[in-house]
């Protein structure tokens, strides 16, 4: 019972930090808008959210199932360099979300323990990570 509620507790902690960097990505810097304005297609905005939701959704159900992608060697490396752009795009939008801490630590009525927040998530992606890279 414990060890189910403490995987369940890490599994929500995680969901937490990754929603939030996802709406720090997505809301506080306007990257969808931002990037309609460089390419000029403005009318095509709803587009690009739908395919930011839809491919969050399907590519959450395919981690969770056993499901295996089979491309060819063109293929693999089209869906590596789409995944490499949005995983450096993500990595420099999240290096601004330093910049969102003190408003979310103000909103959520722990203005005071702000660095103890940061503290938390920075030791949280640690350990996590160091976890998954060693035991699972």
């Amino acid at each position: 019972m414990g060890e189910s509620f403490l995987a369940a507790f890490i599994g929500l902690a995680g969901g937490i930090t990754v929603g939030s960097g996802m709406v720090a990505f997505l809301v506080v810097l306007d990257i969808i808008p931002r990037l309609a304005q460089i390419t000029r297609s403005f009318s095509k905005i709803h587009a690009y959210e739908a395919a930011v939701v839809l491919g969050s959704l399907v590519f959450t159900w395919v981690d969770f199932s056993d499901m295996h992608m089979h491309l060819f060697p063109t293929g693999a490396a089209l869906f590596g360099l789409f995944a490499g752009c949005f995983v450096g795009m993500l990595a420099a939008a999240l290096t601004e979300i330093v910049n969102v801490l003190p408003i979310l630590a103000k909103r959520i009525g722990m203005d005071s323990y702000r660095v103890v927040l940061l503290m938390a998530m920075i030791f949280g992606k640690v350990f996590g990570s160091l976890f998954e890279w060693l035991f699972y």
